[in-house]
């Protein structure tokens, strides 16, 4: 771990109310003392820890700003190192003009994530709270932002940490029992271990399994609208976007290519990609569209839907409802222009699909609300089961429960068969280690690296 000193602006670069330099490690106090001054002079090693001093950010002998000045000391701070934080006046030219006499100080610029690399670094938070720094940062809807709260809190690490607990008394007491058969006895201990690993599995699971729903909390829900040519896909696009998102034509087969709009429908982030028309055609270009929309759609976690209920159904509905059949997709059936008179209904649907059926006019913007109250209900009732539930919302920590499980049921398989206690333990070892990496216990260089690059600068 490098020990120099870093500095890094905190806050966005755009002109603002306030911007935040940051500056940690050994000097931040010697950096901060060469470029801020108080009347008294009084040097910042004898300031107060946690407290806010008024002073001015010198360039040489002129004034650059007038800025407050926190003092964090070691290892009561963010990075556990000292820091000072300078708020200045949010001017895009006085924050790196500050920065930059910092660096001229003594200070090197911060890489990506730096500032909760060290913090990881020197114990002041696991790697499963240093992701949910992140993820607050980048959170989209109030239901991620209170699971990566959660996590920030701890709340993940206290679970690993617990079955970790239970996994290490195991090991340590075939251990024992291995090196002191006599103080120690293994006559029924597979048969109660098979018992603890049930319990054990099952934790693991369910937080594994709730992989997906945590995907969806992070990243939004993968929405595809399908249907043929002209039933009025795009302006469905348009209402929901509240904008001209996609052109509409009263010409079959406008939308050539995939529109990608991203939608918060009262905290449901619908990840939404308008398609070109299903049908079949000699057209080369709209040959592309129509595979691209189908690749899309089998790929996404929720499909709407589009047929034009003022005609009947024609076959490529029908291959289109038996496509989402076949695919096994969640789904929402929108019967579209009923402002023109409907001659098929849910009745006629209902044969061809179990999927809920609703009555729209993208023309009249009428039966738009129940739509958005069936997603509502289904993402953030139904689909997503919020509440003190932890969720995993990450492939690498998904990876790691995996591989946890996966030792522990070959620890199963070698009770099941009756092999040597040492295999349980080489196993049980093993899924004590993959759970470490969750929270940043088992982790190579080169990994922490890759997960703290992610970061902006100066978090």
């Amino acid at each position: 771990m490098n020990t120099d000193t870093i500095a890094a602006i905190a806050t966005g670069m755009t002109p603002s109310g306030i911007g935040i330099i940051r500056v940690s490690g050994e000097d931040a106090f010697s950096i901060a003392s060469s470029v801020f001054r108080r009347k008294n002079n009084k040097p910042l090693t004898e300031y107060e820890d946690h407290k806010a001093y008024f002073g001015y950010i010198y360039d040489n002998d002129h004034v650059l700003d007038e800025v407050i000045l926190l003092v964090f000391k070691s290892p009561y701070s963010y990075t556990g190192e000292n820091i000072v934080e300078i708020q200045c006046h949010g001017g895009i030219l006085v924050m790196n003009r500050i920065l930059e006499l910092c660096i001229d100080s003594g200070a090197r610029c911060a890489d990506p994530g730096e500032f909760t690399k060290r913090a990881f670094l020197n114990g002041k938070m696991d790697l499963s709270e240093a992701e949910a720094v992140m993820d607050v940062i980048s959170s989209k809807n109030d239901l991620a932002l209170k699971n990566s709260v959660k996590q920030l809190n701890g709340s993940l690490y206290r679970k690993i940490t617990g079955i970790r607990e239970k996994i290490l008394y195991e090991t340590a007491f075939i251990e024992s029992a291995l090196d002191d058969p006599e103080h120690f006895d293994l006559t029924d201990y597979p048969d109660r271990l098979s018992e603890k690993l049930i319990h054990i599995l099952r934790e693991l699971e369910i937080l594994s399994d709730s992989f997906n729903d945590g995907r969806l909390l992070s990243e939004g829900v993968k929405t595809v609208i399908l249907g043929k040519p002209n039933v009025g896909k795009s302006s469905l696009l348009n209402i929901l976007a509240g904008s001209d998102r996609a052109i509409v034509t009263e010409i079959a087969g406008t939308t050539r290519d995939t529109i990608e709009e991203t939608i918060n429908i009262n905290g449901v982030l619908l990840n939404i990609v308008d398609t070109a028309g299903i049908r079949e055609s000699d057209d080369v270009v709209e040959q592309i569209g129509v595979k691209k929309a189908l690749d899309y759609a089998r790929d996404a976690d929720f499909i709407i839907m589009v047929v034009d209920s003022s005609e009947v159904l024609s076959s490529e509905d029908e291959d289109i409802l038996e496509f989402i059949k076949k695919n096994d997709k969640k789904c929402v059936i929108l019967l579209n222009k009923s402002d023109l008179g409907s001659v098929i209904g849910p009745d006629e649907i209902a044969c061809y699909t179990n999927n809920p059926v609703i009555t729209v006019s993208a023309k009249d913007e009428t039966g738009i609300e129940d739509l958005k109250k069936y997603i509502i209900d289904v993402f953030s009732k139904g689909f997503i089961k919020y509440n003190d539930e932890i969720f995993i919302s990450n492939v690498r920590q998904k990876e790691a429960l995996s591989n946890a499980i996966s030792s522990l049921l070959c620890v199963a398989k070698s009770i099941t068969e009756k092999m040597s206690e040492d295999f349980y333990s080489i196993d049980l070892t093993a899924a004590y280690d993959y759970l470490g990496q969750i929270i940043g216990e088992q982790m190579d260089d080169d990994v922490v690296n890759e997960i703290f690059n992610r970061f902006c600068i100066g978090k």
